[in-house]
C-alpha cells in the first residue's frame, strides 16, 4: 500500500549515507593536506679538535657520532608511521556512525508529507507522524548500513502507536448477562446493512445467538434488504412499517432478545449525511432509548479524508466506540485507517474485504502494517 513511501525512504536513507560519506572522506583527507612535508634535520658543522701529534685540527669523530645519535632520537619521537595511521583510519571509517541532522531531515520531510497525503493520510496525522519521526531519528547515531532500516522501523512503531488496539467484541458479548446491544451508524452507501449481516455471521460462527433490528425506516427497500440477509443467515428480524420511529424498533428488538435469551442485538439505522443535524439528532435519540453497549461507525476505507469529517460528526453526536472499514480489499493506500484511528482515538474492529458474508476480518495492527509493505 505504501510502496512509493517505502521507495522514498530507501532513496532518502541512501542519499543521506552518501552525503555523510563524502563529508567523512573530506575530513579524513584534511590531515594529509595540513601536514607540511618534514625536511630531514641537518647535522651542525662538524666539530673539530687539535691533534697535537700531527700539529693540526681534525674532525672530532666522537662528537659527531654523539650528535648524529641525538638527531636520530629526535626524529623517532616526531615520526608518525604511515602504515599504522592508515590502518587506524580504515577501521574507524568502516565502523563509523552517522547522525541525521535537522537540515538532512527538513530537505525530505516536505516530500514525505506529500506521499503520506497521497496515501489518504489526513494532513494533521501526516504532520504528527513527521514530527514524531523527526524526534526519533534526528541527532541519533546510526550505523551507515542501518540508516534505511532504522527509519523504516521508527515509522512502523509510530503507525503502531497511532492505531488503537481493538477490543475483543466476542469476549464482551459472552461476558454480558443481558443481551449485548450494538448500534451501527454511518453515511449513505458505505455498505452498513451488508456489514451488519457479516458481523451477524461472524457472531454465529462463534456460537452466539443474534437478532436483527430494521432501524432504517427511511430508505426505500431497506427493510426488505435486511430481511433478505436475515433469511439467508436464518436469523430473526424485528421490523416496523416505513416511517415509524427507529428507536421503537430497536427497543422492541431488545425486548425480544431478553424474552428469548438471545445473546446479541444488531441495530441497523438509516444512512445519513454528517452535515444533516436533524438526522444526527434522530440517531442520538436511538442511542438514548436503546442504550447500546457498543456504537460502531461504518465507513469506506477508500473514501480518504472525507471519512474524517464524517466520523467526527457521529462521534460528537453519539460517542462511537469502534469502527468498521469496508472495501479494504480494494484499498491500495491504507491511510484512512491511520487517520480515523488517530482522529477518534477509537479502535478499528473489523475490515470488510468482499461481498460474501465471510469477507470480514477482525482488525490486526501487525498484519495491517505488514500489508502497508514497510
Amino acid at each position: 500500500m505504501f510502496k512509493k513511501l517505502k521507495e522514498k525512504l530507501g532513496n532518502w536513507a541512501k542519499k543521506i549515507s552518501k552525503e555523510k560519506e563524502k563529508v567523512e572522506e573530506t575530513e579524513l583527507e584534511k590531515p594529509k593536506k595540513q601536514v607540511k612535508e618534514k625536511k630531514p634535520k641537518k647535522l651542525k658543522e662538524a666539530p673539530m679538535k687539535f691533534n697535537a701529534g700531527a700539529q693540526k685540527f681534525e674532525p672530532d669523530l666522537e662528537a659527531m657520532q654523539k650528535e648524529a645519535k641525538e638527531v636520530e632520537q629526535a626524529e623517532e619521537k616526531e615520526e608518525i608511521k604511515p602504515e599504522k595511521k592508515g590502518i587506524f583510519k580504515k577501521i574507524k571509517y568502516s565502523v563509523s556512525k552517522i547522525k541525521i541532522s535537522e537540515k538532512d531531515f527538513e530537505i525530505y520531510s516536505e516530500e514525505l508529507e506529500m506521499l503520506l497525503l497521497e496515501n489518504n493520510v489526513a494532513l494533521e496525522v501526516a504532520e504528527k507522524m513527521i514530527q514524531e519521526l523527526k524526534y526519533r531519528i534526528v541527532g541519533k547515531e546510526l550505523l551507515k548500513k542501518e540508516v534505511e532500516s532504522e527509519i523504516r522501523e521508527a515509522l512502523k512503531e509510530i503507525i503502531e502507536e497511532i492505531l488503537v488496539e481493538p477490543f475483543d467484541i466476542i469476549k464482551k458479548i459472552k461476558e454480558s448477562k443481558d443481551p449485548y446491544v450494538i448500534l451501527f451508524c454511518g453515511v449513505n452507501g458505505t455498505g452498513k446493512t451488508t456489514t451488519i449481516a457479516k458481523v451477524a455471521q461472524h457472531l454465529k460462527d462463534n456460537k452466539l445467538s443474534v437478532v436483527l433490528a430494521a432501524g432504517d425506516t427511511f430508505r426505500a427497500a431497506s427493510i426488505e434488504q435486511i430481511k433478505t440477509h436475515a433469511e439467508k443467515l436464518d436469523l430473526k428480524v424485528i421490523a416496523h412499517d416505513y416511517g415509524s420511529d427507529p428507536a421503537a424498533v430497536g427497543f422492541d428488538a431488545i425486548k425480544y432478545a431478553k424474552k428469548n435469551k438471545i445473546a446479541c442485538v444488531l441495530i441497523d439505522t438509516a444512512g445519513r449525511m454528517h452535515t444533516s443535524k436533524n438526522l444526527l439528532k434522530e440517531i442520538e435519540k436511538i442511542a438514548r432509548v436503546c442504550k447500546p453497549d457498543t456504537k460502531i461507525f461504518v465507513g469506506e476505507s477508500i473514501t480518504g479524508n472525507d471519512v474524517i469529517e464524517q466520523i467526527k460528526s457521529f462521534d460528537w453526536e453519539i460517542g462511537i466506540d469502534g469502527i468498521v472499514l469496508t472495501k479494504a480489499d480494494i484499498d491500495e493506500k491504507g491511510g484512512t485507517a491511520l487517520s480515523v484511528g488517530y482522529i477518534t482515538k477509537k479502535p478499528i474492529l473489523y475490515l470488510g474485504t468482499g461481498q460474501e458474508y465471510d469477507k470480514i476480518e477482525p482488525f490486526d495492527k501487525k498484519k495491517f502494517i505488514e500489508k502497508l509493505g514497510l
